[in-house]
């Protein structure tokens, strides 16, 4: 497993968000970088964690952090663990007081609850070898990108992703 921060948020030519994931020990334009393709809800979610105002009522990952506080337990590992046909896994451990207890997660929900949690996320070598690419980022952040992505943002619609 390897320690990884969230490198950023993004959208792809089609407009899907990215959650982009880095190894902690690399720096950026070096190395590898795990793009993971997450819905827009889940994007704002995690833009949300990210954010240090707490929202006017609770978010579900925000109800999760208060329902694991409240039960007496703490995220312990959040690792995203496989990859199978194009789908990521994820897991989230958490210690109780009943012992570890390991939960199957979306990688989206786990990166979520890490940031509200102050989890480190892990991800299994084997996915970073199968679905991570070259970092060939610069340092240079490109203002339309994050312009277009907060405007994607502010207008989601959760019908937008059904069915």
């Amino acid at each position: 497993m390897i320690p990884v921060r969230i490198a950023g948020l993004a959208l792809d030519a089609r407009q899907q968000p990215v959650v982009i994931l880095k190894p902690l020990d690399e720096d950026l334009g070096h190395g590898l970088i795990l793009p993971i393709w997450i819905g827009g809800l889940e994007a704002a979610a995690i833009l949300k964690g990210a954010d240090d105002t707490p929202p006017p009522r609770p978010l579900t990952l925000d109800l999760m952090r208060s329902m694991l506080e409240a039960l007496d337990a703490e995220v312990e590992r959040i690792a995203v663990t496989r990859i199978d046909d194009g789908t990521f896994y994820a897991e989230i451990t958490l210690n109780t007081p009943l012992g570890d207890r390991v939960l199957d997660a979306r990688p989206s929900d786990a990166i979520g609850l890490s940031l509200r949690t102050g989890s480190v996320i892990w991800v299994a070598d084997d996915v970073l070898d199968q679905a991570g690419i070259a970092d060939e980022r610069e340092e240079q952040v490109d203002e339309e990108e994050v312009k277009a992505f907060s405007e994607f943002l502010e207008h989601v619609d959760p019908e937008d992703f059904q069915g």
